[in-house]
């Protein structure tokens, strides 16, 4: 089935099948470039860099045809509700896999705290392996052989962009229920101020990485801590940006005049992801600044 093939009441076809796309490959070749350019350059190889930046632009330029070509099918009514049910347990899934992936780097964190860092300073490692050794967290190892920093604080910019994330998923909230009411204008505003929220938090999430190098020497060869550090942190402010980029341009189409207060998955799947992120980073201010 192509995408000519529409009911004749205007109804969705029961499961809208899109005729052969280039998207998936071109897609796929972008990530394999920006990947291999990536292992390149942090070994100082040529031509690391520009293959990594052009796997990137190349990436973009992927997703933005590929996702362009999603919202027109969306927007001619080929998405029937069955197609619906597949994009949920779709996003569904995705979210899990984020899951997983920051799971594994707070057990990391979790084992060298509890695990690795007690049991290096028992007197057997201390006899065969690290004299000397004390157990404490963070550490600079055997020896100092990290060289000194000091660690990231809750006071004051991670308690500032908790408190901009947890507002911004309440705004996010209120321009859900107002797009469910059909009220547009609310919708939007509060849409277009959770997306400042978001990037406000990204900026200020930049300050505090430019604190850390210049201010604490914290970086990311900081002993386990520095990296673990980095890793998280880093790895969420990602999250928060593509987040952010998906809100802006949902916010975009509902300028357009996209969306109808019974059919919003785009905005709602946004919304999932959004929260997700907000709870992720609750996790990290909560078991990387304070303890």
């Amino acid at each position: 089935m192509n995408a000519t093939h529409v009911e004749k009441d205007g109804k969705a076809p029961y499961y809208y099948v899109p005729s052969n796309s280039p998207h998936p490959i071109r897609t796929s070749l972008s990530l394999l470039l920006m990947f291999f350019g990536a292992a390149l350059w942090v070994n100082s190889m040529f031509p690391g860099r520009w293959m990594f930046i052009i796997g990137v632009i190349s990436l973009f330029v992927s997703l933005f045809l590929w996702f362009g070509e999603a919202i027109r099918e969306s927007e001619r009514g080929l998405n029937s509700q069955r197609v619906d049910h597949a994009y949920r347990w779709s996003m569904a899934w995705f979210i899990f896999s984020e899951v997983m992936f920051f799971s594994a780097f707070f057990g990391a964190l979790w084992y060298a705290r509890e695990i690795t860092t007690p049991m290096l300073a028992n007197l057997e490692h201390q006899h065969l392996l690290w004299p000397g050794f004390i157990a404490e967290w963070p550490n600079f190892g055997p020896g100092g052989v990290v060289e000194e920093f000091k660690t990231v604080g809750p006071f004051w910019l991670p308690t500032i962009n908790t408190a901009l994330l947890l507002t911004s998923g309440l705004t996010l909230t209120i321009s859900h229920h107002a797009l469910r009411a059909n009220r547009r204008g609310g919708a939007i505003f509060w849409l277009a101020l959770t997306v400042i929220l978001g990037f406000t938090f990204v900026a200020c999430q930049a300050y505090e990485y430019m604190h850390a190098y210049a201010d604490l020497n914290l970086r990311f060869d900081s002993g386990i801590y520095g990296s673990l550090f980095y890793i998280l942190t880093g790895f969420h402010g990602f999250h928060v940006i593509v987040g952010a980029t998906i809100l802006t341009v949902i916010l975009l189409r509902m300028i357009r005049g996209h969306f109808t207060a019974e059919h919003h998955f785009a905005f709602e799947g946004a919304a999932w992801y959004w929260h997700f992120v907000d709870v992720v980073w609750l996790g990290l201010y909560l078991y990387v600044y304070w303890t």
